[in-house]
């Protein structure tokens, strides 16, 4: 008896990026003290009263299935939140609620790519987008930025490396971006929209940060002419309001996208809980001062990283105009991030993630997420800086 290859095929007969967060882990479980700044989970918990909404929709008797695209008053209540910070007339059909942003991508990318299909993605990108789109049986082929450039598209080569594929169906964006903490201002995003247009295909757009800017504005594509009709928004609930286990996203696409993802929906998820969905209702009625509340942490800790580590010896900040992490270059030291992540754990246990589980165009930084507080991160930072100095020269 033997399994299907599916599996083997998601990960490309490659590590899923995460080997560091998995020591780190076993470290922790073994009693070793650890700061752990791998991943993007807020160092705060659910609110409280978010969790009383959940309570009493539950107790309330919503606890029955959901199927199809999500409750109505949460459908609306997406479409009015997108329409407020995009300016996109955005309809309650044009929304279906899913377990989660990484499902919102998994089916994205399932009723817009065939087998034999290929699937690009702007690079670097979160772990997961190469595998999703080789989940669907297509090939998945890393578009690169550049550190030079602010890992922000360029034109030029953005045009080119779209051309060079001509069986592409699809474009991946992320802005703002996790890992690096770019944040595409107007002529990266049009580059985006024009390149698209031009090779005629969909986009989609993960904006789940879109809460988290510290420097310029959020642009969603399918604000820009001629692009709504293609473009495909991944949202969720896990970033702006702290609620990462809730398992609470969202697919904004024109109707007959919205239709598909729905017609998924049956066969894979069955919908998401109700009373989740009744939190969330609640939730994003408290609107953009709660979400400003709950971003307010990174946006403190990304001034306070500035700070200390201007004029570190070994490594530079690419300052992170968005998102809750700092991405770090630490050529200088002669190490990769993969050799410099797995040192620094060993040396300070102190987990941070290689640039290189992000893609080639991230070899040679690290990525810390600004998620422990204040005083620790500071004490981190410093014993991180003091680590690269001393192997640097």
């Amino acid at each position: 008896m033997r399994l299907a290859r599916r599996v083997e095929q998601i990960t490309g007969g490659e590590g899923d990026g995460w080997e560091i967060y998995y020591r780190a882990r076993a470290m922790k479980a073994a009693g070793v003290a650890v700061t752990d700044l791998t991943i993007g989970e807020h160092d705060i918990r659910t609110d409280p009263a978010i969790l009383r909404a959940m309570h009493d929709s539950a107790v309330a008797g919503a606890t029955g299935y959901t199927v199809g695209a999500g409750i109505d008053p949460l459908r609306r209540a997406v479409a009015e939140r997108a329409e407020r910070m995009t300016g996109v007339p955005t309809r309650p059909e044009n929304v279906v609620i899913t377990p989660g942003g990484q499902a919102a991508l998994f089916a994205a990318h399932m009723v817009l790519l065939d087998a034999g299909d290929t699937g690009l993605y702007l690079s670097p990108h979160y772990a997961t987008y190469p595998g999703t789109i080789r989940a669907t049986g297509a090939r998945a082929v890393a578009v690169p930025t550049h550190a030079e450039a602010g890992f922000a598209p360029e034109p030029g080569p953005l045009g080119a490396a779209i051309a060079a594929q001509p069986g592409a169906r699809t474009l991946l964006m992320n802005t703002p971006n996790n890992p690096t903490g770019a944040v595409y201002g107007q002529e990266a995003v049009q580059a985006v929209a024009e390149a698209v247009l031009a090779a005629d295909l969909w986009l989609i757009s993960d904006e789940v940060y879109d809460c988290q800017v510290w420097e310029g504005a959020h642009l969603s594509p399918r604000a820009l002419p001629g692009m709504a009709a293609r473009t495909v928004v991944v949202g969720s609930m896990s970033k702006s309001h702290a609620m990462t286990g809730s398992r609470l996203g969202w697919v904004i696409a024109p109707p007959e996208v919205a239709a598909a993802v729905t017609e998924l929906a049956t066969s894979t998820t069955y919908g998401v809980p109700p009373f989740i969905q009744h939190a969330a209702v609640w939730a994003l009625a408290q609107g953009p001062a709660f979400e400003a509340r709950i971003a307010e942490p990174f946006r403190r800790r990304r001034r306070l990283a500035l700070a200390l580590l201007a004029g570190a010896t070994g490594l530079s900040v690419v300052p992170p105009r968005g998102a809750m992490y700092l991405m770090l270059d630490v050529r200088a030291t002669g190490l990769s991030g993969a050799a410099f992540a797995a040192a620094l754990l060993e040396a300070e246990a102190i987990a941070v993630m290689p640039g290189e589980s992000f893609g080639a165009a991230a070899a040679g930084h690290v990525r810390v997420a600004m998620t422990v507080a204040d005083d620790a991160f500071a004490d981190a930072l410093g014993r991180i800086a003091a680590f690269a100095a001393a192997r640097t020269g």
